[in-house]
């Protein structure tokens, strides 16, 4: 009986170790934010942050508007247009809805009669407009990668390995 207490610990402890590492924080990427598919008003929606001449990001971001992008095949995008000085002060922020036509004016541009630099970005994914542009590296038209709907290249494979192994035994 001894014996039987132990393991009943052991066990227990386990039970209760082993999911707290399978659900680690370290395995959550907070940048691929999805939203439930119930609650959204039309297939691919997507949201954005939304201001107009914010004072700085922080601003922009925690007074955003709360709604989604209209539903068009041309707004697909989230633009970021960011206004500073000389010295990297922010002097507006606006972030929207863009479309395709609006994100081709990505970069940073100068403005040599008040001496202010700005930047526009834009991005593709749920909310990834959170940062601002301060560069030329940063301001940048970010698209998410191409997904693949079927298993079209991997059953590709499979058939090219299947007829491999039959033609090897046939010989």
């Amino acid at each position: 009986m001894s014996l039987f207490h132990p393991t009943l610990a052991g066990a227990f402890l386990l039970l209760f170790l082993l999911p707290g590492i399978w659900v680690s924080a370290e395995n959550i990427n907070f940048y691929d934010v999805r939203p439930p598919l119930d609650p959204t008003p039309f297939p691919e929606s997507f949201k954005c942050f939304t201001c107009e001449n914010a004072e700085d990001n922080y601003s922009c971001n925690r007074w955003a508007e709360d709604r989604w992008c209209p539903e068009s095949k041309c707004t697909r995008y989230c633009l970021t247009v960011h206004l500073f000085t000389d010295h990297g002060k922010s002097t507006s922020v606006t972030k929207k809805c863009a479309t395709g036509e609006e994100c081709h004016l990505v970069g940073c541009h100068r403005h040599g009669e008040s001496g202010h630099t700005e930047c526009v970005s834009c991005c593709e994914g749920m909310i990834c407009n959170v940062e601002i542009p301060t560069n030329d590296t940063n301001a940048v038209f970010a698209v998410l990668p191409a997904r693949r709907t079927s298993g079209g290249s991997r059953r590709t494979v499979s058939v090219a390995v299947l007829v491999s192994a039959v033609m090897v035994t046939l010989s």
